[in-house]
């Protein structure tokens, strides 16, 4: 199978003689000799001499406005960890394809091949004038939290590290939902994230956010359970929820535990321990390809159980599409600087309720004629529901509004829902 998978990508990769995923359009004719003496010299002179006098018709009259830079160093690639900035290449072109694909917007892939943080600040600050906002990616913790700070506090555009906020913002969506389905309130609940990396921290962060209490969460990595008093391995991010228990290993700290977050590697979860858990466990295993405990195994084991993973052939899919491109669209739209917190949890609430609406036939189409219903199995909405967009984008966008973070503000929010579903008719007709 795997032999399989790997024909079928590397063909999809080169596809007749066209390699890689993007290209360059031009969105200007320039069939004539006018136009091209328009789209260059001597007409580009024009909007030149506007942009010099005021900087903001950069939005009038370039692209900025809908262009976002991914950018990687290659150090944490999906779960494939440190492969360099070249390898990294084809996943930064599979986010441009996501990006355009789910919210028209259009990217530059960059890749950096530096791992000093404070040399891919300068870099990142250097080029942000090109954009108007910055996907950073698969770039190893703990730098990652250093480099997209600095970034937000030095650049007047929206800078968002997915490795951290996607995951995170789809989680707390179907952690939301899941506690809604077994009676639980999140703020009871007790919460086990296995892995400290840029994601995990993010997850933490958001969970407490939403409402789960800090004394609730243990959060493990490679060396055991984040206690208090510990001094292996520890990072200023760690320490923050380092806590007073007993536990110190993984399965020290599922023994009653309802809510199990992986973010580690695969086949870490064994039965024995998913048997410990509380009665209807939820448990989000997502490690990629292979979760931290295999779905069959998982769903054999526990009947009472709500399960997700990061693969697209199991039910609830914690997949960062569902955040990214929705979550760029909104701030772009507003020219919003940043991507605050209330945006991100603007963003998780709206995936939420949209996962409770009754979902139209074209996405059980998309997914073989497979029937949906808010429950164990459907958590969150699927990427290929073009309902999406409307829920999310508008809601980051009302949130920086709200928040008086928007340049361009919205005033009328159905014209704005409608012009985000005539935007994307061409995807999904």
């Amino acid at each position: 199978m795997q032999d399989e998978l790997k024909r079928r990508a590397l063909a999809y990769h080169e596809l007749d003689g066209m390699p890689g995923k993007v290209s360059v359009v031009p969105t200007k004719p320039c069939a004539t000799a006018d136009d091209l003496g328009l789209a260059y010299t001597p007409g580009v002179a024009k909007p030149v001499l506007e942009i010099a006098e005021n900087p903001e018709d950069a939005y009038r009259y370039t692209s900025k406005g809908n262009l976002v830079a991914v950018i990687s160093n290659g150090t944490a690639i999906l779960g494939l960890g440190d492969r360099g900035a070249l390898a990294s290449k084809p996943v930064m072109e599979g986010k441009g394809v996501l990006f355009k694909r789910f919210a028209d917007i259009d990217v530059f892939d960059i890749e950096l091949d530096e791992t000093d943080p404070d040399k891919i600040i300068e870099m990142v600050k250097a080029m942000s004038p090109t954009f108007g906002g910055v996907n950073l990616e698969d770039i190893k913790a703990p730098e990652c939290f250093k480099i997209e700070q600095e970034l937000i506090e030095k650049c007047d555009i929206p800078i968002f590290h997915d490795d951290q906020h996607g995951t995170a913002i789809i989680a707390t969506a179907g952690l939301i939902n899941s506690c809604e389905i077994v009676g639980k309130k999140l703020e009871d609940v007790t919460i086990v994230i296995n892995g400290a990396g840029a994601a995990g921290i993010s997850c933490a962060r958001m969970f407490k956010a939403a409402g789960a209490q800090a004394k609730n969460i243990l959060m493990v990595d490679s060396k055991g359970v984040i206690y208090k008093g510990r001094t292996a391995g520890m990072t200023s991010q760690k320490e923050e929820f380092a806590v007073e228990t007993a536990a110190r290993t993984l399965a020290d700290a599922m023994k009653g535990a309802d809510v199990f977050m992986g973010l580690s590697i695969a086949d870490c979860v064994s039965a024995e321990m998913l048997l410990s858990m509380a009665k209807d466990p939820i448990v989000f295993a997502m490690s990629n390809p292979n979760p931290e405990i295999n779905y069959e195994l998982a769903m054999a084991t526990r009947s009472d159980l709500i399960m997700a993973t990061g693969r697209s052939d199991y039910p609830n899919q914690i997949n960062n599409v569902l955040g990214f491109p929705f979550i760029f669209r909104g701030a772009l739209d507003v020219r919003s600087r940043i991507i605050s917190e209330g945006m991100k949890m603007a963003a998780a609430r709206a995936l939420a309720a949209l996962a409770k609406e009754p979902v139209p036939e074209s996405v059980k189409k998309a997914y073989g004629g497979k029937d949906f219903s808010f429950g164990r199995e459907y958590i969150v909405p699927k990427p290929f529901d073009p309902r999406v967009i409307e829920w999310e984008a508008v809601a980051v966008a009302k949130a920086a509004c709200e928040e008086g973070l928007a340049a361009k503000p919205i005033t009328d929010w159905e014209a704005y829902r409608k012009s985000l579903a005539k935007r994307m008719e061409k995807y999904w007709n």
